[in-house]
């Protein structure tokens, strides 16, 4: 039976590090996803510093769920890519040393498989999921740029173990994929779910991001599909910031578990 872990995006609650993580705790949250470019550096993180960091993890009831590692770029494009890399496997390294196993970023927009940026896209990849499998961290690909069935054949030419799915639900519906097809597909390779909704605005013509429960995405399906393959990451949440995100995430957080206590 699918567990109900309860991630929180420690960048919603505009707090500092520790205070944050004091917050996420009295949330109810089980695990965080920490920012590796704005709140722990791989580059300044020293032995001392991740004794420290697990120690208040550890003080309040925490682990990390995953670390987010935005780059400006995708791994298809060609500019800075060694850095980019050499950055990304630095990241991974880092998460497992702080007790994670999933690093999380998008990997850009995949190019035609005749196109040149193709081959580049594939070889970064191959190159950070060795590193993965040596350090014992993953990285996620999440989900907007693609379809569920085109990431899905990218995923499979890749060797086993390259690649994985940071399943952001919100986002292809925002990039008005079908998001439970998306799930269908991709259900295998999911290790780490973004509980985010999306509603469509007729007036406006567009799909926008909204609170958890009160848009269109079918959770229950979603859930049930990664129950199906034995899914044990976290589910996690997140708001863009504001006066009520506090009050936004605690009720997303029993959201879920309203959702979880109904199936």
């Amino acid at each position: 039976m699918l567990k109900l872990r309860r991630g929180v995006r420690l960048e919603s609650l505009g707090l500092p590090f520790r205070r944050a993580l004091e917050a996420a705790s009295r949330l109810g949250a089980d695990g965080v996803e920490i920012n590796a470019r704005t709140e722990v550096r791989p580059a300044e993180l020293t032995r001392t510093g991740v004794r420290q960091i697990k120690k208040f993890l550890d003080d309040a009831r925490l682990r990390v769920c995953c670390v987010n590692f935005p780059t400006r770029h995708g791994y298809a494009t060609i500019d800075d890519l060694d850095r980019r890399v050499e950055a990304t496997r630095d990241a991974m390294t880092m998460a497992w040393d702080l007790g994670c196993t999933v690093l999380c970023n998008q990997i850009g927009a995949i190019p035609p498989i005749d196109a040149p940026e193709h081959s580049t896209l594939v070889q970064a990849l191959e190159d950070i999921g060795r590193h993965g499998q040596r350090v014992g961290a993953h990285l996620a690909a999440r989900t907007g740029n693609e379809s569920g069935e085109a990431l899905g054949e990218f995923i499979g030419r890749l060797s086993p173990a390259t690649l994985f799915v940071d399943f952001d639900p919100a986002e292809l519906m925002l990039e008005r994929h079908d998001v439970v097809a998306a799930m269908r597909e991709l259900a295998g390779h999911v290790i780490h779910f973004r509980a985010r909704d999306a509603v469509r605005d007729r007036a406006a013509g567009q799909n926008i991001a909204v609170q958890l429960g009160r848009g269109s995405v079918d959770f229950p399906a979603l859930l049930a599909l990664l129950e199906e393959q034995g899914y044990d990451g976290f589910l996690t949440v997140q708001r863009s910031g504001g006066d009520n995100a506090t009050a936004e995430l605690a009720a997303e957080l029993v959201y879920l578990g309203e959702v979880f206590s109904g199936n």
